[in-house]
């Protein structure tokens, strides 16, 4: 992973979004010696938005199962014809 002081976005900023654009490498910002941000280019970042919301459908699933809120088959599919 790239790793780039602040000071150096505020400089180059264009050179270094040009850079991430080509590579898809993420960049750490660093300031006064510590990770303060990540640049990723856009494409990965909508892909991992995308990959959160699927996780976290699954996480409220598994949590209905857990707490009782779920149906069988049998109920489910009767339910559903309802709306059908």
């Amino acid at each position: 992973m790239k790793v780039e002081l602040v000071t150096n976005l505020k400089r180059r900023a264009t050179q270094i979004l040009g850079e991430l654009r080509v590579s898809k490498e993420p960049v750490m910002i660093t300031e006064h010696g510590r990770p303060s941000a990540y640049l990723v280019d856009i494409d990965d970042y909508e892909f991992m938005q995308r990959r959160l919301a699927l996780l976290e459908g699954l996480s409220r699933g598994e949590r209905a199962l857990q707490e009782g809120r779920s149906l069988d088959h049998q109920a489910a599919r009767g339910s559903l014809s309802r709306w059908l």
